[in-house]
């Protein structure tokens, strides 16, 4: 008898950071995958506030938590930081070569602008986003 492995595609539910779930065209949910799917669970970390996930309190890297505040280069330096482990822990994102990661106080808030290799298509991803009061 001959075996064979069947390739694993992962679906999450299309879910923008924000927004409601989308619905496609047959009025079905509509699923994310491949990059998009990454680009989605990247954002999502990067946005909840530890402890937010009940059942998993150490997921999220709290980024609003920097709304309001003066921040100092060294403060950039440890958002950067956080922002890397962060999004290492997601599969979609290739740890080589390493993300960049641009930072800039905004009124209100920080912009984010980071650059990563999506993992396994090795594509290069530009995520920007703000985060604002």
């Amino acid at each position: 008898m001959q075996s064979f492995k069947v390739p694993q595609i992962l679906y999450d539910a299309n879910l923008n950071w924000g927004q409601d779930l989308s619905l496609s065209p047959t009025g079905d949910l509509l699923l994310s995958s491949t990059s998009v799917r990454g680009e989605q669970r990247v954002l999502r970390r990067l946005l909840t506030n530890p402890t937010d996930y009940i059942w998993h309190p150490s997921y999220g890297a709290g980024l609003p938590n920097t709304i309001g505040q003066s921040l100092s280069i060294d403060e950039f330096d440890n958002i950067k930081s956080l922002i890397t482990s962060q999004i290492f822990l997601e599969p979609a994102v290739s740890q080589t070569p390493p993300p960049q990661i641009f930072l800039q106080t905004i009124q209100f808030g920080l912009f984010c602008q980071i650059e990563y290799t999506d993992n396994p298509s090795q594509q290069a991803i530009v995520l920007t986003f703000d985060v604002a009061a």
